[in-house]
């Protein structure tokens, strides 16, 4: 499988990482020196130094006959006229843009797509509202994401001191909450990823992944001594594109929402797109500022500037202040294990959330959706099974997936299954599977044909 990259920001260097470890072969279009001796000092993929718009480049590049073409530049007119002549070259290759002014797609739905033959158009602000909205649902935890339509949930924990879990064993936790079904389905601690089995016990300070039916939610929560209160009053800092999104749509729902800006103009702007939310012209980094406007009865405070270092300032004050949880925008990689570590709650990523959409394109098999956990080194995908899978029709303790890969949840004929042992997915039944980031290509391959490993 050929995929080319136009791009070599962190977005393009990311994806590039997570392809070319899969074995993939990945080429890399860039005009930056710089940039592209990253990739050629980290990653084992084939860099060209040119313009992706180039014909001649992308000639070079090895269009023809490739599979998936990536136009993720910081430029949307550069991706987009990538894509134009992508498709002139090679009518048939799979193209996807990272596209972030609504201007080229709000006002003739689907023309650019329609017109450049574009399969998927990306916004990474539109995909990190997204995010941030699913993680209203659990703000107590710093992952969460949906599968099967909501069904099923798979959420992050980070495990406390006098959380009633810490020092079970997994297998004596299963016992004792009898008939509610749920799996824990990674474990990191140290920074480090631990796919457990029973004998495993839970340290304070772990990150948990849990997966559940979203019925069984609350009540698995509270095994983990969490009670989801409902969120009603919800704090914005910065009223940019993403925090206007956000704000738009949760006027929609039953929030109070306030939302910080420092540009006047900005404000004038904000209030007269805005119906039932409360613009405030200041700083989110103003202690007085956020005391005056109640900041210990704020649910949720939410720090979305251009700005990271004023992100981070914002929540932590939020949080020193009294507001009951935070969340914060990163878009620098390598800060996000530091603010991690400070325990700052939920982080968000407009990139990382692109990121995670375009790899769910270029999955193998009928994969419908895929998230990585923390570090990236594992993912979690769902997908149909075929008839022709090497998972159907036997118990689960009998399949040849790798170790580190293991199904989580089955969807079937819209019940949700928190599979054991002696569990058998049927053809057309929905799995969820998590994998380490060395397997995914076996674990795709599993699920379009049958395989024998020895």
């Amino acid at each position: 499988m050929r995929i080319i990259i136009v791009g070599a920001g962190e977005v393009g260097f990311h994806i590039a990482k997570r392809l070319a470890f899969e074995n993939k072969e990945v080429v890399v279009i860039d005009k930056r020196t710089e940039a592209l001796k990253r990739f050629a000092d980290l990653l084992d993929v084939q860099i060209i130094q040119g313009s992706g718009s180039s014909p001649s480049v992308l000639e070079e590049s090895g269009i023809r006959g490739a599979d998936t073409f990536l136009a993720v530049t910081d430029s949307d007119e550069t991706n987009l006229v990538a894509c134009l002549f992508a498709n002139a070259i090679e009518p048939g290759i799979v193209k996807f843009a990272r596209i972030r002014d609504e201007d080229y797609t709000k006002h003739w739905p689907g023309m650019v797509q329609k017109s450049l033959n574009i399969h998927t158009v990306i916004n990474p602000e539109v995909e990190v509202v997204k995010t941030i909205e699913k993680s209203l649902a659990v703000p107590d935890a710093e992952h969460v994401s949906d599968f099967a339509e909501g069904k099923i949930k798979l959420i992050g924990l980070r495990i406390e001191a006098n959380s009633p879990v810490v020092g079970e064993r997994l297998q004596d936790l299963r016992q004792k909450t009898g008939e509610l079904r749920f799996i824990i389905a990674a474990i990191f601690r140290n920074e480090r990823l631990t796919v457990p089995i029973g004998k495993d016990r839970i340290k304070a300070g772990d990150l948990v992944y849990f997966v559940c039916g979203a019925e069984e939610l609350n009540k698995v929560l509270k095994i983990f001594g969490i009670r989801a209160e409902p969120i009603r009053r919800i704090l914005i800092v910065g009223g940019g594109n993403i925090g206007l999104r956000l704000a738009l749509e949760l006027e929609t729902k039953q929030y109070h929402i306030r939302l910080i800006e420092k540009d006047r103009e900005r404000c004038e702007y904000l209030a007269e797109r805005l119906s039932h939310t409360v613009v405030l012209h200041g700083d989110g980094t103003d202690q007085e500022l956020l005391e005056e406007e109640n900041i210990r009865e704020i649910d949720v405070a939410i720090s979305l500037t251009g700005n990271e270092e004023a992100n981070v300032l914002s929540s932590l004050l939020a949080r020193g202040l009294g507001a009951k949880r935070t969340m914060t925008r990163i878009n620098k990689f390598h800060y996000i294990p530091i603010i991690a570590a400070i325990g700052l709650g939920q982080i968000v990523s407009p990139r990382l959330s692109a990121i995670n959409s375009i790899v769910l394109h270029v999955r193998k098999g009928k994969v419908l959706s895929t998230v990585s956990l923390k570090g990236e080194e594992a993912e979690v995908l769902e997908a149909v099974a075929l008839e022709t899978s090497g998972i159907v029709e036997r118990p689960l303790k009998d399949l040849h997936f790798p170790r580190g890969a293991i199904v989580l949840a089955i969807l079937r004929e819209q019940k949700s299954i928190i599979p054991d042992g002696e569990s058998i997915v049927h053809p057309g039944d929905r799995v969820i599977i998590l994998s380490t980031r060395k397997n995914i290509a076996r674990v795709e391959e599993e699920l379009m044909v049958k395989l024998e490993y020895f």
